[in-house]
């Protein structure tokens, strides 16, 4: 009995030591260099990591959506790797800067060169994008890795509200409230809104105040000068009558 209760003990703790040993595994994201704000241009890292230890990632491809067709994507230069930037014709055309775009990106694809993404590596792959949005919160792309042993990943599954995240999420880029032509958010713009006129009610209630005292001040100087003439005539009545 003793014996068969240490065996279960060892067995639980032998499968706890592999659970919390095990590796957790990433997934392909997108983050900003910065902010993303909306309606503006950012720059994205799209991050690849490897999920395999006996096989390299060859090649990458990220599906633009078609609900935000962005028209202007540049990628930067990755040593040992080559892009592809593929665009469409858009069903209904985009005015950007008052010039008629009918074509946007839908896929940037990646090939390596070389070794590619080794095990225990990942890489970034910037790209620079625009006009975001404005009528969006994020941007949601579906990614595609595939690796030497032609092993395939599908990272295409949307992130649902209040549920669990997919085991292949698609990446997804959050944005930020717009900017102004000063650089400031829409946010702090109504915030800076506010305070000016807050400022100005209180700078009118300041002048309001002001004339007020102003106002009371000279009817107090007159209440004064015309209760002085008024004693000064007294007096001199009186002397009139003393000597009459």
């Amino acid at each position: 009995m003793k014996m068969s209760r240490i065996a279960a003990v060892g067995t639980v703790a032998a499968s706890a030591v592999l659970v919390l040993s095990a590796p957790a595994f990433a997934h392909v994201s997108v983050s900003p260099e910065g902010q993303a704000a909306k309606g503006g241009y950012a720059t994205v890292n799209f991050k690849v990591p490897n999920e395999q230890d006996d096989a390299s990632t060859n090649k990458v491809e990220v599906a633009f959506p078609s609900d935000h067709p962005l028209a202007s994507v540049m990628t930067q230069p990755v040593p040992g790797w080559t892009a592809k930037v593929t665009k469409t014709k858009l069903d209904k055309p985009l005015e950007i800067h008052g010039e008629k775009i009918d074509e946007a990106v839908s896929k940037v694809t990646w090939t390596a060169d070389g070794k590619g993404i080794q095990p225990g590596t990942f890489q970034k792959f910037p790209v620079s994008m625009g006009q975001l949005p404005e009528d969006a919160d994020a941007i949601v792309f579906k990614a595609i890795q595939t690796y030497d042993n032609k092993d395939v990943v599908r990272w295409i599954e949307p992130q649902q509200k209040g549920q669990e995240e997919p085991e292949h999420p698609a990446p997804t880029l959050e944005l930020t409230a717009a900017e102004d032509e000063h650089g400031a958010t829409s946010d702090t713009a109504k915030a800076d809104d506010k305070a000016d006129e807050s400022g100005k009610t209180e700078s009118a209630s300041s002048d309001s105040s002001d004339s007020s005292d102003t106002t009371a001040r000279v009817l107090g100087i007159v209440g004064i000068v015309v209760g002085a003439a008024g004693v000064a005539f007294g007096v001199l009545a009186g002397r009139r009558r003393a000597t009459s």
